[in-house]
């Protein structure tokens, strides 16, 4: 389990990256947090430099796009979907689970 930040830190709309191996990203999407694997499945991007709409985040090199609930990509060119991660808010705090197998979450 990692602690990301607290959740009134983490606006909605907003995403923050944590250096781990690979790098996560954090999503507050209205409310709801979800938690990805950073990299772009298409080319070595950050995803959570992209546009956050709704649960879709699109990558900002070339426009593919992720489903921020499955990890699935929803257009090209990305064909490969991310790694989820669970996410949890324990006395006000940000946790990600990180997830035992390519593409589950933890």
């Amino acid at each position: 389990m990692i602690p990301v930040c607290r959740f009134d830190d983490l606006p909605a709309g907003e995403s923050v990256r944590l250096d781990t191996t690979p790098p996560i990203a954090v999503f507050n999407a209205d409310g709801e947090l979800y938690a990805i694997d950073d990299t772009c499945t298409h080319q070595d991007a950050s995803l959570s430099e992209g546009w956050l709409e709704g649960c879709l985040v699109e990558c900002p090199l070339h426009a593919a796009s992720f489903d921020l609930r499955t990890g699935q990509p929803t257009c090209l060119p990305a064909r490969r979907p991310v790694r989820t991660h669970r996410v949890t808010v324990d006395d006000g705090i940000i946790h990600v689970h990180l997830a035992v197998e390519e593409g589950t979450a933890a």
